[in-house]
């Protein structure tokens, strides 16, 4: 099974377009779409979110996710895992990565980690 992906807000919703036009088998939403936490949701409770339905966030908030994450963890809680995007990098770049990252993943690979990317 590959990740699922929740892209946060500030990310651009044509990476979502252009991660499903690479591999339309992946499942990613994004806040603010039906079913996933509505547009300003607080960071720790789209970490809750995440946890609950075993996405994996995808974000560019380099500044605040990790403490944010640290506090969940701290509460006894756990992540599918936190993918941090570079936002200079192109989109067919990071969807790319994104697609590359969602199929040769293992169980629980990046469970309570921040990853950057490019992981290269």
């Amino acid at each position: 099974m590959s990740l699922q992906y929740l892209l946060d807000e500030h990310i651009p919703r044509i990476l979502k377009t252009a991660i499903i036009r690479r591999e339309p088998t992946l499942t990613v939403w994004k806040v603010g779409d039906a079913g996933a936490p509505g547009l300003s949701t607080l960071d720790p409770e789209i970490l809750n979110w995440c946890e609950h339905n075993d996405f994996v966030l995808v974000t560019n908030n380099r500044r605040s996710m990790p403490r944010h994450l640290a506090d969940h963890l701290a509460l006894g809680r756990h992540v599918p895992g936190i993918l941090t995007i570079n936002i200079d990098l192109s989109i067919p770049a990071i969807a790319e990565e994104l697609v590359l990252i969602a199929m040769a993943s293992l169980e629980n690979e990046h469970r309570d980690l921040i990853r950057y990317l490019p992981l290269a």
